[in-house]
């Protein structure tokens, strides 16, 4: 597994967290249909939420929610018409991002 792959991952399970400490119910990690995958499928307050997980360790290639794009967000809601097609949900669907950034500050007391 390469270490993005691994620090995307470890981001999903820290956005899960935070959410269950929210309210957030997650009832899916890693939608996957035809367009792309929606990283977790949460309930909160009687509506589904599509949360999208963004995790960067520098800024190198931009920060977490310079990611989003048009073409995402488009992705995204047709994974939200496919994931209502699968399951018959028919109430509302919201959709979320969580951006993590993770930077070492080095010599943080100097």
């Amino acid at each position: 597994m390469l270490a993005r792959q691994r620090l995307g991952e470890a981001g999903e399970r820290l956005a899960a967290e935070h959410l269950r400490n929210l309210g957030y119910l997650i009832e899916q990690t890693n939608f996957r249909c035809r367009r792309g995958d929606i990283d977790l499928v949460c309930r909160r307050d009687g509506e589904v939420v599509m949360v999208e997980v963004k995790t960067r360790s520098g800024v190198s290639h931009g920060r977490a929610e310079e990611a989003l794009g048009e073409t995402k967000r488009r992705a995204l809601v047709e994974c939200a018409t496919e994931y209502r097609r699968l399951t018959g949900w028919r109430g509302p669907i919201r959709h979320h991002a969580v951006a993590i950034h993770l930077e070492v500050l080095h010599d943080f007391f100097s």
